[in-house]
Formats: C-alpha cells, structure tokens, sequence
C-alpha cells in the first residue's frame, strides 16, 4: 500500500494528520514520478473529510519549504500582502491590484502574491503586468524594485517549481467541480513571507479556519475576511456592498465580526458596482476610478481595504483614520504616479 493510499484510509476514519504525515502527503504530491490517481485520490479524500486549521497550516509549511526564496527578509517584517483565495465566482473587479498601489504609493512596503486568472476573466498577474509590472523579473530586480517602487509581484509559477506536478490533478479534480487543499494555499505561502495580510476568503465558513491557519504560521498581524453577498454568493473581499465577516490573527486575534460599509462612515453599495470583466475592460475601471468618475462603491471598497491595510501594518490607530488618506492617494494622482514609475522601472 502506498503512503498517500495508507493516509486515504486515516482519512476516510475521520483522523486529523499530524505535520510529519503532511509532509511526507507532500512529498508524494510534489513527486512527478508519483500516480496521479493517488494523488487525486488523497486530495479528494481530504477535502472532503474537512482540512483542519493546523493541517492547512502544515503543508503551506510544507510547500513555504519547497519555494524558491527570493532573498526579501530585510523588507519582510514591515510588508503586508493583500490577496484572496479566487474561487468566489463572484466576478469583481481587481480590488486587491489597486489596493497594492494606493499602500505602496503611502509608503507602505507591499509583497503581492498571485497568479493569472484561473476561476476569474483577469488575474492580478494580468492587470499588474499590463500596468507594466514584469512577471519574470529575477530576485534581484524584485529587491531593486522594493527599494524603489515599495512593492513586488510574485509571480506564483515562477516560485513554486513543485506545484507543476501537481497542476495536471488539480484540474482534473476541478473539471468535477471538486476543490482542493491546493485551492487555499495560495495565500498562505508568500515567498517573501510578509509579517502582515489581508486576505480575502472564497467562503464565510473558511474565514476562521483561514485566520487559525496563518496564526498557526506565526503571521505577526492580519485580518480573514469574505463578503456575503446574498445566502447564496460570496465574493473573496472585504467590500462596501456585502456584510463581511472578518477575523483578526496574530495581533488583531481578538477581532472577530461582521463588518458594514456604515460601520466605516461609508454608504453601503450595489454589488454590480464592483463587477468586472476581462483584461480590457477592468483597465478601462481603473482609469474611470483614477478619474474620479468610477462606481461609488469600487472606488469606496478600494479606499476601505487600503485604510484596513494601513491600520494592519500599523500607520493608523484605527480603520476610520486611514479613509482620507487612501483616497486622497487613489483619486488625488498618487496611484497613477505609481503606475508611470512602475513602468519605467521594469523598462529599463
């Protein structure tokens, strides 16, 4: 019997792993000699017996060990990460894009991890590198790039070699409609590992679990959140048009609510005002939220999520105080300065 068959049985009995039996689960996944049907096999049989918190935890661990290391410990311990797990089918626009932008045009230090679109039109990888950002810049172009620009992109792919191993599987078992372990970690295993994260929840039932996965990670502060649209959608963002649950870890563990665009002094909004579409048609939002002419609520979700970062990294005492400034940056000609030098960097 092989190993990943043998903890298939465990699972199927109900048994949480314990952190040597993940790594060596992930050892056998990230193996390209080994059975895709095991592979598959165990994945399924995981996600449907339930990832725990400290399993979750465990192989983001696991893979954290298997990235490439693009050498950004001197900037980690002031950096935040805006990101979400995608899966929501909700359609938005790319908020956490332009929330990068508006923090590191504050001065903030910001460490994206992402991908192209996979379960949406436009990927933050697709809309960062039609702002100019390039996604195959090398290590040292990245630590040049925080010093200068005050942020970077990581580019999914080109830090994690073993997920490719693994792609094959994942979508086989998504062509069933069948998610994995895999569709969650993205956000838990940041190659520059920055000490803080806002990170948007594909479901309200995994906010917590997400919370408990990257306090278990040693995530010095962050905040879990997913906004409802209706009982039956969801979208992974904190937003002006939903009720949002949110959970805090590490410093802000003892947050744990649900937040309203009121609560912030803001109007709540329709969710068609922050719908997207594909590559064209999120730059043609974006250039209408820079001209002050965007959806109300896009342009109030993106200053939300930026004073909600500002106060995550601790530039602000509170989530209120960081509204003038964010949008005093994104409407006031700070964002697209970052953009013209976003450019200019990675052309030359």
């Amino acid at each position: 019997m092989s190993l990943l068959t043998d903890l298939n049985a465990q699972l199927a009995a109900g048994r949480e792993l314990t952190p040597a039996e993940v790594e060596l689960a992930a050892a056998a996944l990230a193996d390209a000699a080994g059975s895709e049907d095991e592979k598959g096999a165990f994945l399924s049989a995981l996600a449907q017996r339930g990832e725990t918190p400290a399993e979750v935890a465990a192989f983001a661990q696991a893979f954290r060990r298997r990235a490439i290391n693009p050498g950004v410990e001197a900037w980690s311990d002031r950096a935040i990460d805006i990101v979400g797990t995608g899966g929501d089918h909700a359609g938005g626009f790319n908020v956490s894009s332009v929330v990068v932008l508006v923090l590191a045009s504050a001065g903030v230090t910001v460490m994206k991890h992402g991908n192209r679109g996979i379960t949406s039109k436009c990927g933050s990888a697709d809309l960062l590198a039609a702002l100019g950002v390039n996604l195959e810049a090398p290590p040292e172009k990245l630590r040049r790039a925080l010093d200068q620009l005050g942020y970077v992109f990581f580019f999914a792919p080109a830090y994690h070699p073993t997920f490719r191993h693994i792609g094959p599987v994942r979508k086989a078992l998504a062509a069933r409609g069948q998610r994995t372990v895999f569709n969650i970690l993205g956000p838990l295993i940041n190659p520059g590992r920055p000490a803080h994260v806002l990170l948007g929840s594909f479901s309200a039932a995994w906010v917590p679990k997400l919370a408990a996965a990257l306090d278990a990670l040693g995530t010095p502060a962050g905040l879990a959140a997913h906004g409802v649209i209706d009982p039956t959608r969801g979208i992974d963002e904190l937003t002006t048009a939903t009720v949002n649950r949110v959970r805090g870890f590490g410093r802000r563990r003892d947050l744990d609510a649900d937040w309203r665009a009121e609560d912030f002094g803001l109007r709540h909004s329709p969710f068609s005002d922050l719908t997207g579409g594909d590559l064209p048609a999120n730059l043609a939002i974006l250039e209408s939220v820079l001209a002050g002419h965007g959806p109300a609520g896009l342009t109030d979700t993106i200053v939300l999520n930026a004073a909600v970062g500002l106060w995550l990294v601790g530039r602000v005492p509170d989530v209120r105080d960081g509204l003038v400034a964010a949008r005093e940056i994104l409407l006031g000609g700070g964002v697209r300065k970052k953009i013209a030098a976003t450019r200019e960097f990675y052309a030359s």
